[in-house]
């Protein structure tokens, strides 16, 4: 892999899983990627995954932020960003830290972070991934025809090929961590209940967002996909024949075998360290956008 090199050597858009297309592919768990002949090029960002790129932009205006690439999107976008220090001691094992990123699972990419600093001063291998969002990332009709968390189902696959690989980047695949922000911090307490991702970490760290959260949690994700179907004109006779939408983390019985409160209350979760968070005034950059009728719909006043 031909990656770059600036205090720490950068590998982007390294693909973990063949890219989600087509009709065996698409609304399917992410399947391992195949290997390549010769030098593949890891100097590019990766396409983000399908979300509006408008949104992101204005969002990051907003914000003030600055990013140095934003990205087309496809839905070719699985592929992850590895960061490692430059000058790391040969046959080095340095913790490896995974960060999976916000966006309440309908937008955002591993091109909106850089992982260099951390990298650098930290003496860490840091990787951001990516995963599939909205619809194509989350739609289920509740049964095996369309079973939904694809996004998830990303998310354990890139932490398998780094079990596999992340050795060749001096990383140490016994001392992953992984930490996100609102949706990702999510996923990482997702993951901490999910059969599939044990023994692919050990510590987790969730920022500003749980799996406590009722709103991302469904036990019946049919009638969302109803509403979805009714609006893009879908044909609701058959769920097989509705290979088409959803965005909520949902019960499949298998990423997430029981519903989050019973996980919990019977302790049937892995054992790692774990850290979680919040801050002040959680999602005020958004007030100054709302405006007083729209606010006055949404808050209840007593």
């Amino acid at each position: 892999v031909k990656g770059t090199e600036a205090g720490v050597h950068a590998f982007l858009g390294v693909p973990f899983a063949k890219p989600p297309v087509g009709p065996s592919l698409r609304l399917a768990a992410p399947q391992p990627v195949e290997g390549w002949k010769g030098v593949r090029d890891a100097t590019k960002q990766p396409a983000m995954c399908i979300q509006s790129r408008e949104i992101v932009l204005d969002l990051l205006d907003k914000l003030g932020a600055l990013a140095a690439e934003i990205p087309e999107v496809s839905e070719d976008c699985l592929y992850l960003n590895i960061y490692t220090p430059a000058k790391k001691p040969q046959n080095a094992k340095l913790p490896v830290m995974v960060w999976i990123h916000g966006g309440g699972f309908t937008m955002g990419s591993a091109s909106l972070f850089d992982g260099s600093a951390l990298a650098a001063y930290q003496d860490v291998v840091v990787v951001l991934i990516q995963y599939r969002l909205g619809l194509l990332g989350f739609v289920s009709t509740g049964d095996e025809h369309v079973s939904g968390n694809y996004g998830l189902l990303d998310q354990v696959e890139a932490l398998k090929w780094i079990q596999q690989h992340i050795h060749n980047f001096g990383g140490n695949p016994d001392l992953v961590t992984i930490f996100g922000e609102s949706a990702g911090g999510v996923s990482v307490s997702l993951l901490l209940l999910s059969p599939l991702a044990d023994g692919l970490f050990h510590r987790g760290i969730a920022e500003s967002g749980t799996a406590g959260l009722d709103m991302m949690v469904s036990n019946d994700p049919l009638p969302m996909a109803k509403v979805i179907a009714n609006l893009t004109g879908c044909s609701l006779e058959s769920t097989e024949k509705f290979g088409e939408l959803r965005y909520i983390i949902n019960v499949d019985g298998h990423f997430l075998r029981k519903p989050v409160e019973e996980l919990f209350r019977n302790h049937e979760l892995q054992t790692v360290p774990f850290m979680t968070g919040v801050t002040n005034d959680e999602g005020g950059f958004l007030v100054p956008s709302v405006s007083c009728n729209r606010l006055l719909k949404i808050v209840q006043i007593d």
